[in-house]
Formats: structure tokens, C-alpha cells, sequence
């Protein structure tokens, strides 16, 4: 279990092996070895470290539709989306042409050519050398576009503005919205090079396919957006109204130069994402939860609660599976640390993490979620589905907001009472927000050992004073202490997750609850991390810190026969 991808295998999990997800990764991969000298070749004159990974998306998109269009199998959305990505990862980094790493020297050494005598590669590399040595003195500053690059995305963008209108009156938009991708593009693309001539408008043909991809991106996608969810270095989008898009990359925030035609074309943009799960974004809900087909959470606020226009709010789905390990080798927990969770995850202790918006609660919850034994039946309960259980054994419920006549709403208190009929080995919440704490708390108190949730808290005190409020807002008269007796009584552990200034998540502290003393709950903290400084390269350090305190749950690992190797991290 801990070293799990996160992709299906074809046997032995109960899963069919032909499933539409499986053969359209089948699909991705076949597209993906079959492209990569076409891409290679597509790129032979640019010196990769100077274009703007938008600009790889588009060209590379166009790549991918073409070689599509040839093939009776169609991609859809989202695997031509996670084939563009693929491909764009692999120019960049794996590629004969991938730019040199930004750490080297100015003046790197002579490229030496690969094996075999004139081999295409061997000179695309040498060639790319050369351009990078040439360039070096001119471009210090980093991946940014040069004016070239600059020039080039604004001919396609203006382009793009001047002939979608005209381009739109030609085209049977329902009709055309039902057609596969390939088969819109193709037709698409006689009719956007028929309005470049009536406009007198004179693009080359790698502009004119841009151009193509780009409303494709508008009438099938998610416009402006597409090329973001593409690059998989990104983790957050933050679109602020038609003329601001900022991305989380690394834990840090970075202003793009993506832009909307307008508020209405973000708003379009945001309805289309909401109408894929069955959901809606007006004046009567100007604000809505979703998810996007590859699993990403979705936040979306409009006008008149959104004073600058639309505001939406992508927390992207990570592809790559993260366990504990992966943590631990990403120094976000330490090597006891890690130990610790795994056992706390196998010894079916209820788990709460604590932390505060973008900390990494819900990776944490996944990491310790595949400590979880397959033959176990969970039951994960969200207001939008974003878990990436690797289980079998998994029932994903969903939250539903009411109607337009205001019935109808499903509320997390309802799916967790139902949980309790779906006889659940494990009862994982995505977050706990209100008055579905009390169920929870009765849940855990009742046979469903081994349950994990998340809450919005800075600290693990905080933590339980944030769970016995919401207890309160369920409307249920009990004395603080019962309230807290029973929180002591359901909840093992709390692991408190923060992300600092240097944009690493860290999990700052283990806290133990003990019981209870008079009326107060009793904690001892297992591990802390301990600020130390800062480094030459802006990231923190410091250490973390075992108390060395026996925990609390050694009977509990004893009876899986993990004490042993529980009081050896300690």
C-alpha cells in the first residue's frame, strides 16, 4: 500500500480492466510514445528555454489534434488534456532538446552529440546548445518570454478576438458542441481560414492551427484556462475577473498573462464547469462548490457577491499519487513521523487533521488513507468529491444543494446518518464544517474505528474548540463537559498540517488526546516541529521533534502487533 501510483492495475483490485478510464489511459500512452519525434521535430528551431508553457500548449495541442483526427479512437477532454501535459513535461524535461537546468553555468560546455551519425536528435540537441550558450548573456532572467514569444501570443490573440465572432455566425453551435473534437477541429479549421482571408488577416500556418485550438479550447473547454490545467507544475488557479489569473506554483503566487474576453466569458466559462456535475451558477446561486472531469476542486463566486466580477478558484487534482514516503522524502514529515501515521492508519485509530485553507489536509488524507486494508469497505462523504481513495471497497457520496424552489438539499448531516445504514468499515469526511460533527463524533463512538476527517484550524487546541462549537450549531442542548467527554472519547489523534512563507507544507505537530481531566481535555504531543532559521535559498529550517512521551494508543498498535515497532520512533 505504500507505494501505490494511484492507477488502477488491470487485475487483482476488482476493477475491469477495459473501463472507459483505463482504455482512454491506454489510449494516452499509445499517443504519447507515437508524438514525441513528431513534437521533437515541431520544435527543432526554438530554443525551448524561452517559450511560455502556454505557448507549448497551443502548439502542441494542435499536434495532438491532428494526429487524432487520422484515428477512428477519439480522446476525450480530459486525456487529450493529460496527453498535451505529457507531452509538454517530456519536451521539457526528458527530451533530446530539454533546456539545460537554470543552476548551470552561463557558459555551459560544448553539447556532445548522442550516438550514431546523423542522428536528427544528436543535432537538435547540439543546435539547442548552441542557441542557449548565444542567448545566455541576453536572458538572465529566467523561463520568461522573450519579445518574439510576446509577439507571437499577442498576433494569435488578436486574431482570435477580430474572427471568433464572425467565425460563431457560421457555425451551428449546438450541433457543433455534439461533434468529437477532431471532427469540429477539421471543420473548424476550413472556416477560420476562410475568415482570415475576408479579414485580409495574414497568419503563417503554426499561427493559423493556434488560432484553431484556441476557440476549440473556448467551445469544447475551458478557454483561457486550458493550457493551465495542462501544466502540471501548477497547483492552484485563482482567475480575479476577466483581466487577473494568478497560479500557486511551489507554494508561491504568480500573476499570468492569461486574460478573458470579458466578465461574460468568464462567466460562461464557470457555467460550463458547474453544469458538468449537475449544478448551476446565477443570480439566485452566485456561489457554488464543483469539481472539474479530472477531479480538481472548484470554487466559484459571481456578481453582485463578486464586486470585480467572476472569481473562480481551481485547486488542482495532482496527478501524481502522495503518500507518506513520498512526504517523507519531500521533508514534509520525518522518517519517525511517517512510521507513526502508518501505524496510526493501520491500527484504525479516528483521526483528525487539522490545518488552514491550501495546508494540504486533504493530500494528508489521502496519504493516510492508503495505509487502509482493500478488504475494508469505505464510505467517503464531501460537499465536492475530491478524495483519491485507491481502496476497491469505496462509496463516494456527494452533497446536493437545493433547488430552484429551495427543496431538495442534501446535506453532509444527511449523508453521514445514511453512512451509518451503508454498514462502513471506515467513514471518512472531507472536511467537517457544522453540525454533521455531532453524527461524526457518534459515528466514531459506535464501532467505526479507523475514521479520518479534516477541519479549518491553526492549531490542534484550536482544533477541539472548533469541533465543540459546531457541535452547538446542531441545536442540541448538552453541558460543555459531555460535549467534550465524547470528543475525548472519539478522537485518537490530531496531526496539524501548515503551509509556511517558504511554500512548503510541513506537519508542524502529532498531538495525542489523552482523556480528560475535570473539565478539560488532555493532550500530549508526540512530535513538533521546531523553527530554526531561514537558509540561503529562502527555505526554513528546522527539525522535528519527538517528545519522547509513551503514546497513549500502544494497546491499540498492540493488538495489530505494531507496539514494538511504535515505541522505537518514539
Amino acid at each position: 500500500m505504500d507505494g501505490s501510483s494511484g492507477t488502477p492495475s488491470p487485475a487483482g483490485n476488482g476493477r475491469d480492466a477495459q473501463s472507459p478510464a483505463a482504455l482512454g489511459q491506454a489510449l494516452v500512452a499509445k499517443y504519447l510514445e507515437e508524438l514525441k519525434p513528431e513534437v521533437l521535430a515541431a520544435f527543432e528551431n526554438d530554443n525551448l528555454a524561452h517559450l511560455a508553457r502556454p505557448e507549448l500548449a497551443v502548439r502542441i495541442g494542435h499536434i495532438v489534434t491532428t494526429a487524432t483526427e487520422k484515428d477512428s479512437a477519439s480522446l476525450n477532454l480530459l486525456d487529450r488534456r493529460n496527453l498535451v501535459g505529457a507531452l509538454i513535461n517530456w519536451l521539457l524535461h526528458c527530451s533530446p532538446k530539454a533546456p539545460p537546468p537554470p543552476e548551470k553555468p552561463a557558459s555551459p560546455p560544448q553539447a556532445k552529440p548522442r550516438t550514431g551519425n546523423g542522428d536528427a536528435a544528436s543535432k537538435i540537441a547540439a543546435r539547442t546548445a548552441s542557441q542557449t550558450a548565444g542567448n545566455a548573456q541576453s536572458h538572465h532572467g529566467g523561463p520568461k518570454s522573450p519579445e518574439t514569444n510576446s509577439g507571437y501570443s499577442k498576433t494569435v490573440e488578436n486574431a482570435k478576438q477580430k474572427i471568433e465572432p464572425l467565425v460563431m455566425d457560421r457555425l451551428d453551435v449546438s450541433a457543433a458542441s455534439q461533434l468529437p473534437r477532431q471532427e469540429l477541429a477539421h471543420q473548424l479549421r476550413d472556416i477560420v481560414n476562410e475568415v482570415l482571408v475576408e479579414q485580409r488577416i495574414r497568419l503563417n500556418a503554426t499561427e493559423q492551427q493556434a488560432v484553431v485550438e484556441l476557440i476549440l479550447d473556448d467551445m469544447l473547454g475551458l478557454g483561457p484556462l486550458e493550457p493551465l490545467l495542462a501544466d502540471e507544475s501548477i497547483t492552484d488557479i485563482m482567475v480575479n475577473g476577466a483581466n487577473q489569473v494568478y497560479v500557486e506554483r511551489k507554494g508561491k503566487l504568480d500573476l499570468t498573462d492569461v486574460r478573458f474576453r470579458n466578465n461574460d466569458h468568464v462567466l460562461n466559462i464557470s457555467r460550463r464547469i458547474v453544469s458538468l456535475i449537475g449544478r448551476r451558477v446565477d443570480e439566485t446561486t452566485p456561489l457554488v462548490d464543483a469539481r472539474l472531469q479530472d477531479g480538481s476542486r472548484v470554487n466559484i463566486i459571481i456578481p453582485p457577491l463578486a464586486i470585480d466580477g467572476p472569481a473562480i478558484s481551481i485547486r488542482k487534482f495532482s496527478k501524481k499519487s502522495i503518500t507518506l514516503d513520498v512526504m517523507r522524502h519531500q521533508k514534509n514529515i520525518s522518517d519517525t513521523m511517517c512510521t507513526v501515521l502508518k501505524i496510526a492508519a493501520r491500527s484504525r485509530l479516528n483521526v483528525l487533521i487539522s490545518g488552514g485553507t491550501g495546508s494540504g489536509k486533504t493530500t494528508l488524507l489521502n496519504a493516510m488513507s492508503q495505509m487502509i486494508d482493500e478488504r475494508e469497505r469505505i464510505v467517503t462523504i464531501e460537499d465536492a468529491a475530491e478524495l483519491q481513495l485507491q481502496q476497491p471497497h469505496v462509496v463516494r457520496l456527494e452533497t446536493r444543494p437545493a433547488n430552484l424552489e429551495g427543496s431538495g438539499e442534501i446535506s453532509m448531516r444527511d449523508l453521514v446518518k445514511n453512512a451509518l445504514r451503508m454498514r462502513p468499515d471506515r467513514i471518512i469526511l472531507g472536511e467537517v464544517r457544522g453540525s454533521e460533527a455531532v453524527d461524526m463524533l457518534q459515528a466514531m463512538n459506535t464501532g467505526h474505528d479507523g475514521s479520518l476527517g479534516t477541519v479549518h484550524a491553526n492549531r490542534p487546541r484550536e482544533a477541539l474548540t472548533r469541533l465543540e462549537n459546531m457541535v452547538g450549531m446542531a441545536g442540541i442542548n448538552l453541558p460543555a463537559k459531555a460535549v467534550r467527554t465524547q470528543i475525548a472519547a472519539a478522537i485518537d489523534i490530531i496531526v496539524q498540517v501548515s503551509r509556511m512563507r517558504d511554500g512548503m507544507r510541513r506537519v508542524t505537530h502529532v498531538t495525542e488526546i489523552i482523556g480528560m481531566e475535570g473539565d478539560v481535555i488532555t493532550t500530549q504531543d508526540l512530535f513538533t516541529y521546531e523553527f530554526e532559521g531561514e537558509g540561503l535559498d529562502g527555505m526554513l529550517q528546522g527539525n522535528f521533534r519527538s517528545s519522547g512521551l509513551r503514546p497513549h494508543f500502544t494497546p491499540k498498535a498492540a493488538y495489530f502487533g505494531l507496539d514494538q515497532r511504535l515505541l522505537e520512533c518514539i
